[in-house]
C-alpha cells in the first residue's frame, strides 16, 4: 500500500517544500502587503497560505499522477514533468522578487513566465492523463488573479 502512496507523498511533500522555503525566506518581508496600497478584490493577507498549501498538495498529485503513469514512456512523462517542474522553480523565485526585492513590474513578468509554464503544463499533463491535468487548472486561476494583483500592486504604488 505505502509503495503505491509513496510517489503521491513525496510529490507533496516536494511541492509543500518549495512553497514553505519560499515562505521562509520572505517571512521578514511579508508585511509589505499590509504596507502597500492593494486593488480592488485584493484578499486579505491570511488567505494566501491557506489557498497556496491547497494548490500545492493539488500540484504535488498531479504530478504523481503523471509520474505513475504506466500507459506512457518514461520519456513523454519526463517531457510532461519538466515545464511543471521548472514551475515551482519559477514559483519559488517569485516570492522573494516580489516581497524581499520589490521589484513589482519584475515579478509581474516573471508571473506571465510561471503562467505560460503551467499552460505548458496543462498541454502535456492533458495528453498522459487529463484529470491530473485538471487539478492544474485552480493553479492557473490563481496565478492569473496573482498576476492582476501584482500589476495593479505595481501600478498603484509607483
Amino acid at each position: 500500500m505505502f509503495q503505491k502512496a509513496k510517489p503521491y507523498v513525496l510529490s507533496i511533500l516536494l511541492a509543500l517544500a518549495v512553497g514553505g522555503l519560499s515562505a521562509l525566506l520572505t517571512a521578514q518581508n511579508q508585511d509589505l502587503y499590509s504596507e502597500i496600497v492593494t486593488p480592488p478584490l485584493a484578499p486579505p493577507g491570511w488567505l494566501f497560505p491557506v489557498v497556496w498549501t491547497l494548490l500545492y498538495i493539488l500540484m504535488g498529485i498531479s504530478a504523481a499522477m503523471i509520474y505513475t503513469d504506466n500507459s506512457n514512456s518514461s520519456e513523454t512523462r519526463c517531457e510532461a514533468l519538466f515545464p511543471y517542474s521548472v514551475s515551482l522553480l519559477v514559483n519559488f523565485f517569485w516570492s522573494i522578487l516580489f516581497f524581499n526585492m520589490r521589484v513589482f513590474l519584475f515579478s509581474f513578468i516573471w508571473l506571465l513566465l510561471l503562467l505560460f509554464l503551467i499552460v505548458l503544463t496543462i498541454i502535456r499533463y492533458y495528453k498522459i492523463r487529463p484529470l491530473a491535468a485538471y487539478l492544474q487548472i485552480p493553479y492557473a486561476v490563481w496565478v492569473t488573479f496573482a498576476g492582476y494583483l501584482n500589476l495593479a500592486i505595481w501600478i498603484l504604488n509607483k
